[in-house]
């Protein structure tokens, strides 16, 4: 082998760096990261607090490993789950190298009280990212990225489509530009750093917001007690606990003559097992813990609160 296949990957350019992708609940920043993944890692859906966690996921391109932080959504902490979340969002926005805000297709609100006054503050690289384009016909896209540009002169404004996958390619490549040199932290193979437990936890509370009425899913949380996988490549064995903050709310999860929660479970373990690549028994639980969203005790053993 040549000396110069040898060198670090630092002596030819290469880059590395953390990308937080913040901004206002339902913007897409889940959508975005598994869009530019090429996995589903972040759970999606249409009502807030849908990401609860910071969640990484990886992605090798010549000469770059970009490591894209996906955050809860950013509003006014109101609570002691909704003041974890804020805090996990802002604390990636610290450790980043370079910040993405995602926007949607709106004019910029210079009141906005909790999430403005850090992105003014930041001494890292910031992109404005207009998301939901598709939404938008082309002659309303160039004022709002005007505007945003009048709000942050340094930062490039650029249009995208997280669902359709418009603009990424763009994206990503102003990423790459702005990431500081240094060697990859994972290996090439590696997309994220969350266990196959905590993703499958993660699959269950995405089937319990698809199924759910507009205010259940805020008393929702979901832990898996036992990940067996002594059977292993043949099935996994696993048993999770729904927990609700009503005895009403446990009924309505559960449903009549227990179909909500015979549903939730199937195309649950259907995921499951798309992720695991192995047969999945699945034993679900509901239980009552009253008020959970206010005990630091719940909070802490179901990882919001360290």
């Amino acid at each position: 082998m040549s000396t110069e296949n040898r060198k670090p990957k630092t002596e030819n350019g290469f880059k590395t760096g953390h990308i937080a992708l913040i901004g206002l609940p339902n913007v897409g920043k889940s959508t975005l990261l598994n869009k530019l993944v090429g996995e589903k890692l972040s759970i999606t859906s249409p009502k807030p607090q849908t990401t609860r966690h910071r969640l990484l996921g990886i992605v090798n391109r010549p000469g770059a490993q970009l490591l894209y932080l996906d955050t809860p959504g950013v509003l006014e902490p109101k609570g002691q789950l909704n003041q974890s979340l804020v805090q996990a969002a802002l604390s990636a926005l610290a450790a980043a190298d370079v910040v993405v805000w995602l926007v949607e297709p709106r004019p910029p609100d210079p009141r906005d009280p909790v999430l403005l006054p850090h992105l003014q503050q930041l001494s890292q690289p910031l992109i404005v990212v207009i998301n939901k384009i598709d939404l938008i016909s082309k002659p309303k896209l160039l004022p709002l990225m005007e505007a945003y540009h009048q709000l942050f002169p340094q930062a490039p404004v650029i249009p995208v489509s997280a669902l359709l996958g418009d603009g990424l390619p763009e994206l990503e490549a102003e990423i790459i530009k702005l990431l500081p040199v240094g060697e990859p932290i994972y290996p090439e193979e590696q997309i994220t750093e969350q266990t196959e437990r905590f993703l499958a936890t993660e699959l269950l509370r995405e089937r319990l917001l698809h199924h759910l009425g507009e205010e259940m899913p805020y008393a929702v949380a979901v832990l898996i007690e036992e990940f067996d996988e002594s059977r292993r490549p043949d099935l996994v064995s696993i048993r999770a606990v729904i927990y609700v903050e009503r005895e009403s709310q446990k009924g309505i999860v559960i449903g009549k003559k227990g179909q909500m929660l015979k549903t939730i479970g199937q195309e649950a373990r259907g995921e499951m097992e798309s992720l695991l690549g192995c047969r999945v028994y699945l034993d679900l639980w509901v239980k009552v813990w009253k008020n959970w969203r206010k005990d630091p005790k719940a909070l802490r053993l179901l990882g919001y609160q360290t």
